[in-house]
C-alpha cells in the first residue's frame, strides 16, 4: 500500500483520530472505551457524540443518516434522513441529536418476522451498536452517515442477525472468563475474532443482461459445460488479467477508506472465479465489513461493465463460492487456540481445543443448520467445498497428541514419555501443527480453525453465532467437573480431558470428504448428514437446541421458531423463483429456436430429396432426429416441471429442474451457435 493509500485508510470511518478531533476528551475517552473494550456506554454521552458525529460528516461531504441494520433477509437495509430541519420560510440547519443517534423506528412489516409478530403490527426499532463505528457511505452525487445499529420488534425480539451475533459474544466471553480463573490468569479482555474469506465471480454485463436465470436467482438453470473450464488447474493464483486487477484495486480503495483491511486478492480455482481475504479483527465488526466487502464488490463490478455473482453455485461442474469463516478466541493478548512456546499454556490451549471438540460433536446439527440456503445446497460436497457432514480435522500432530492423552501413553515417534498436563516436563507444541484438508468443514489451521461450510452469499454471523453459543456451553460444561472434582487440579484436568477426548473424538476425521465410504463411516459414527435445506433447518425445532439458546440469552424460543419459519420459507421461495425461471426460459427461449431448427431441416431435407441430391441428406436426418426427439423429450419434462410446480414441493421442483436441464444442455450442443438464445459457459467464464 502506498503512502497516499495509507493516509486514505479509513479515512471514513468515525474512529480513533476522528472521534478525538470532534469530541470532547471526556466523551471521546467513554466512547473508546466502549468501543475496545466493550465497556458499558454512558448515555449522558449521546448529545455530544451525535454533535461531533454529524461535523464530521459534514465535512465529508454526507447530506443525510442511516440507522444500517441487517435484516432477516441476508443483506442490510437502510432508510435514510437527511439531517436538515427546518428554521422558517426558506430556512433550515442541520441537526442530529442522541435521540436519533441512540435509536430509531422504522416500518418492520415487510421484513422476515417467522411469526414474531403479525403484519399489522409494523413498528420496529433500531438501536446503535457503539462497538462497530459509524462509517460514510459514498455514491455518485454525496454521500450518506452510517451507524450500525441492531433491529428488533415491538416487544425487544431480534429481527436481525448482529443482535444474536452480540449476545453469543458475551455469552464466550463470560465462558471464557470463568475458565480462565481456574487457570489462575489475570482478569484481561475477551476478543472473539474473525477472518471472512470472500469467494466470487465476475462475468461481463453484457452477458448478464441476456440470462434470465442469472438476472433473477444469481445462478444459471441450464448450460453446458465447456471443453476446457478448470481441468488444467491454471486459473488458481495465476496472473490477474489487467481489467480484473483495475477492478480489484478500486474495490481496495474502497475497502481502504471504510477502514477495511484487505489484504490478499487471487484467481480462485474456477475461471472467472477470484477470493478477497481481509486481516482478523473483532468479530462484530469483521461481520459488518464482510456485509460491506460484498456490497462494495457488487457497485465497482457494475461500475466496471462487469456483474460480481456471490451465489454458492453460479456455474455448475466448476468450483462454487463459499465463506471461509476463520474463527478465534484471545485472551488479553494470548490466542487461546496457539499451543504457544510455554509448556504450561499447552494445558490451556488442550482444554480450549477440547471444548471445540466437545462443542462440534454435540452440535454439529446447528453448525450445518447456520449454513443452510438453496444456493449453499449446490455447493457443498464437491469441488473444494466441504460435504454436508460437519467433522474437524486436526492434522497429523495434534491428532497424536489427542491420542496420546486419551491413552496415557506416548507415541513413539515424540519421543516423549507420559502426556501430562500442566508440568514443566511437557515439550511445546509447534505453532504450525496441521496440513490443510480442502474437504473438512471445521479445521484448526494452526491458531484458529476454518468453518469452510458457509456460502458465499450468506452472513457469516450465522455461523459464528452458533460456534460461540456451542463453545460458551462446552466451556462452562467443563468449569462445572473441574469445580465438582476437588481434588489436584492438573490431575483432575489430566482425566477430565481424558473423557472427554474417549466420548467425542468420533468428530475427529482426516480423510477425504469426497470419499464414497465417508457417509456411511459417518453414519456409522452416528454423525448427523442434513443433504439439503429442508432436513438442515429441522435443528430449530429441536427442544434441546432451544433451551441450548435460550438458556445462553442468544435466541429465545420465539426467536428460534421465527428462524425456522423464516428459513423454511426462504428455501421453498427461492426453488419456487428458479424452477419457474427455468420453465420460462425452456418454453419461451429454447423451445422455439429448437422447433424452428427443425423446420429449417425439415424443409431442407424434403428440398434436397426434391433436387434429386444423395449426399448430405444422411447427416440432415440424423440432426433432425436428434432435434425431433430433444423437442419431444423438453415437451414431456416441462409438462412435469409444471406439474411439480403446481405442488410447490421443494425437492420434486429441483428434480424436475434438473431433468429439464439435461435435456436442454444436450440440445445446447446440437442447435447453430449464432441461433443460441443464452450467453454459453464458455463465454461467460472465460471473455471478461
Amino acid at each position: 500500500m502506498s503512502d497516499t493509500s495509507l493516509k486514505d485508510y479509513g479515512a471514513d470511518v468515525f474512529h480513533g483520530k476522528a472521534i478525538r478531533k470532534h469530541l470532547p476528551k471526556v466523551v471521546a475517552d467513554k466512547l473508546i472505551a466502549t468501543m475496545r473494550e466493550g465497556k458499558p456506554l454512558d448515555p449522558s454521552i449521546a448529545d455530544a457524540v451525535a454533535e461531533g458525529m454529524m461535523i464530521w460528516a459534514l465535512e465529508n461531504g454526507a447530506t443525510h443518516f442511516t440507522h444500517w441494520f441487517q435484516p432477516l433477509t441476508g443483506g442490510t437495509a437502510e432508510k435514510h434522513d437527511a439531517f436538515l430541519e427546518p428554521t422558517g420560510l426558506a430556512q433550515a440547519v442541520n441537526k442530529f441529536s442522541g435521540k436519533n443517534l441512540i435509536g430509531g423506528e422504522t416500518d418492520a412489516s415487510s421484513f422476515p418476522s417467522g411469526g414474531l409478530r403479525s403484519t399489522f403490527e409494523a413498528r420496529g426499532y433500531t438501536a446503535w451498536d457503539p462497538t462497530s463505528p459509524a462509517f460514510i457511505k459514498r455514491h455518485g452525487n454525496g454521500a450518506t452517515l452510517c451507524i450500525p445499529t441492531a433491529f428488533c420488534a415491538y416487544t425487544g425480539a431480534a429481527l436481525d442477525m448482529k443482535t444474536p451475533l452480540l449476545r453469543s459474544i458475551q455469552a464466550l466471553s463470560r465462558a471464557t472468563e470463568r475458565l480462565m480463573k481456574k487457570f489462575n490468569r489475570p482478569k484481561a479482555h475477551v476478543s472473539v475474532t474473525l477472518g471472512a474469506e470472500q469467494e466470487y465471480f465476475l462475468i461481463d454485463k453484457s452477458f448478464y443482461l441476456k440470462r434470465p436465470d442469472l438476472l433473477q436467482t444469481g445462478r444459471t438453470v441450464f448450460g453446458a459445460a465447456p471443453a476446457k473450464h478448470q481441468q488444467l488447474d491454471d486459473h488458481y493464483f495465476g496472473a490477474i488479467r489487467p481489467r480484473i486487477l483495475n477492478f480489484m484495486t478500486e474495490v481496495e480503495q474502497r475497502l481502504w477508506r471504510l477502514g477495511i483491511p484487505a489484504k490478499t486478492r487471487h484467481n480462485e480455482v474456477a475461471p472467472a472465479q477470484f477470493e478477497l481475504a481481509p486481516m482478523f479483527e473483532d468479530m462484530n465488526l469483521a461481520v459488518d465489513h464482510n456485509m460491506l466487502v460484498m456490497e462494495v464488490l457488487r457497485q465497482t463490478a457494475d461500475a466496471n461493465n462487469l456483474v460480481c455473482l456471490l451465489h454458492e453455485k453460479p456455474f455448475e461442474g466448476v468450483n462454487g463460492s463459499g465463506k471461509h469463516c476463520n474463527w478465534s478466541l484471545s485472551y488479553g493478548d494470548r490466542n487461546l487456540l496457539s499451543p504457544g512456546d510455554n509448556p504450561r499454556d499447552n494445558a490451556i490451549f488442550l482444554t480450549v481445543l477440547a471444548a471445540v471438540i466437545r462443542a462440534v460433536n454435540l452440535h454439529s446439527d446447528i453448525l450445518r443448520m447456520s449454513t443452510a440456503g438453496a444456493g449453499n445446497d449446490h455447493r457443498l460436497g464437491a469441488n473444494e467445498a466441504p460435504p454436508a457432514i460437519i467433522s474437524i480435522f486436526l492434522g497429523d500432530e495434534l491428532s497424536e497428541v489427542m491420542r496420546e492423552i486419551e491413552t496415557g501413553k506416548a507415541g513413539r515417534k515424540t519421543g516423549r514419555t507420559t502426556m501430562k498436563i500442566g508440568v514443566d516436563t511437557m515439550p511445546p507444541l509447534p505453532r504450525d501443527t496441521t496440513d490443510r484438508n480442502r474437504t473438512s468443514p471445521f479445521a484448526f489451521t494452526g491458531n484458529k480453525f476454518e468453518f469452510r461450510a458457509p456460502g458465499s452469499s450468506q452472513n457469516c454471523a450465522a455461523s459464528c453465532m452458533v460456534i460461540n453459543t456451542i463453545v460458551a456451553e462446552s466451556i462452562d460444561a467443563i468449569c462445572d467437573k473441574l469445580d465438582a472434582a476437588g481434588g489436584d487440579f492438573n490431575t483432575e484436568l489430566q482425566k477430565l480431558l481424558q473423557r472427554l477426548i474417549k466420548k467425542h473424538k468420533r468428530v475427529l476425521f482426516s480423510g477425504d470428504g469426497y470419499g464414497k465410504d465417508w457417509p456411511e463411516e459417518a453414519k456409522k459414527r452416528g454423525l448427523p448428514n442434513l443433504v439439503d435445506t429442508s432436513a438442515a433447518v429441522e435443528p430449530y425445532n429441536n427442544p434441546v437446541n432451544r433451551v441450548l439458546f435460550s438458556r445462553y440469552g442468544v435466541l429465545s424460543e420465539g426467536e428460534m421458531a421465527s428462524r425456522y419459519e423464516i428459513a423454511t420459507e426462504a428455501y421453498e421461495s427461492r426453488v419456487l423463483i428458479e424452477g419457474r425461471v427455468a420453465l420460462d426460459i425452456a418454453r419461451a427461449m429454447i423451445r422455439p429456436v429448437i422447433a424452428d431448427e427443425f423446420t429449417r431441416l425439415a424443409t431442407a431435407i424434403g428440398q434436397a430429396k426434391k433436387d434429386g441430391l444423395k449426399v448430405g441428406i444422411t447427416g440432415l436426418k440424423a440432426l433432425s432426429l436428434k432435434l425431433g426427439a430433444g423437442l419431444d423429450d423438453l415437451h414431456v419434462k416441462c409438462e412435469r416441471l409444471e406439474k411439480a410446480l403446481i405442488k410447490e414441493v421443494p425437492r420434486e421442483v429441483l428434480a424436475e429442474m434438473e431433468e429439464v436441464r439435461r435435456t436442454v444442455d444436450r440440445l445446447e450442443r446440437l442447435v447453430d451457435d449464432t441461433k443460441w438464445p443464452l450467453p454459453k459457459y464458455r463465454e461467460m467464464l472465460f471473455i471478461y
